[in-house]
């Protein structure tokens, strides 16, 4: 059965611990890609501290490559947090116009595997705490689903709203506690599974 799982983030994907100040990460079992793989998930975690939405050609092009480059039957990419977080602030809808162009020149690249199925995540809203300050950063990423859904939409891949699944946040407003850890890995698992039942049923994945 395929279900080797490609996990393309930020800080939340790769597991960062907001109680240390150098970049360390929670312990592997507290970890959400570490707890999909309870569910029978076969993970790669390519998630990476600060990254934002690649945009200009040259990130574009080497993220690609990167993406290109891994066996895996799906691809999840959760990014724009840390777009928001910003000071040139972009709107959520600037953040979507990165990701659909992200996603097309993936999309469109010679080595992507068109059998693969793409789930595209919405992070979960921020929250006042010590990264986030401005109340026009939370309305931005509550906004953010709507028009991820819409990119989604316009290219015909998956999309999830983490907002919608409980995550806990830690006292940064910005990064997955413990718990928000499960409960991620919990909602995930489902929208992965729908996606996963939809694409052997339309004969990808395979």
């Amino acid at each position: 059965m395929c279900r080797r799982l490609l996990c393309y983030g930020d800080s939340n994907t790769y597991g960062y611990d907001p109680r240390s100040y150098l970049g360390g990460r929670y312990p592997e079992s507290v970890r959400w890609t570490t707890l999909l793989r309870g569910y029978g998930w076969d993970v790669i975690n390519r998630g990476e501290n600060g990254r934002s939405i690649p945009c200009g050609d040259g990130e574009i092009k080497a993220a690609v490559q990167s993406l290109c480059r891994e066996k895996a039957d799906i691809l999840t990419v959760m990014l724009g947090s840390n777009d928001l977080l910003q000071p040139s602030c972009p709107s959520a809808r600037e953040c979507a116009d990165r990701m659909e162009r992200l996603l097309t020149a993936l999309l469109h690249a010679d080595g992507w595997e068109k059998s693969r199925e793409i789930l595209l995540i919405a992070p979960p809203p921020m929250a006042l705490g010590d990264w986030v300050q401005d109340e026009k950063t939370i309305a931005a990423s509550r906004r953010l689903a709507e028009c991820y859904e819409d990119t989604a939409r316009l290219l015909n891949i998956g999309f999830a709203d983490a907002g919608s699944w409980g995550i806990d946040l830690a006292y940064d407003g910005v990064h997955f506690s413990e718990m928000g850890h499960l409960a991620f890995a919990e909602g995930i698992h489902q929208a992965l599974s729908a996606l996963f039942s939809k694409g052997c049923s339309d004969g990808g994945l395979g």
